[in-house]
């Protein structure tokens, strides 16, 4: 569960280092992303030689939360940071590469690139 003000970890090598959650997007007032929702993020601190800017703001997929997640199985799933890719306007990662483990309902969601970029889907 991730909601505004939220400091989110990155990854991916798109360059940013600490992002920011200020927008999540949704139906009316939604106040929480999950696993797999998009949400609109200000960069804190980048990598100078990196695609992503300081004070950019980019669109994120988020793919590890640190509340837990209950599956439709009955299963949870937790993890141990709140963390996210940066996608372009065309929900593609800005980054070639995907760090950690990704959930598996960021593939259920459509976002299969994501999915197939990562080392481990659970």
């Amino acid at each position: 569960m991730v909601q505004r003000r939220t400091a989110l970890t990155v990854a991916d090598n798109s360059g940013a280092q600490k992002m920011v959650v200020i927008h999540i997007y949704g139906a009316g007032q939604k106040t929480t992303a999950t696993l797999g929702d998009v949400v609109q993020c200000v960069v804190k601190q980048a990598d100078p030689l990196g695609i992503v800017k300081d004070d950019e703001l980019v669109h994120v997929v988020i793919v590890r939360t640190r509340k837990e997640y209950h599956r439709a199985d009955g299963s949870y799933i937790r993890f141990d940071d709140n963390a996210g890719v940066v996608i372009d306007d065309a929900e593609n990662p800005r980054g070639t590469r995907v760090f950690g483990p990704v959930a598996r309902e960021v593939k259920e969601k459509g976002f299969d690139k994501i999915a197939s970029l990562a080392v481990e889907v659970y």
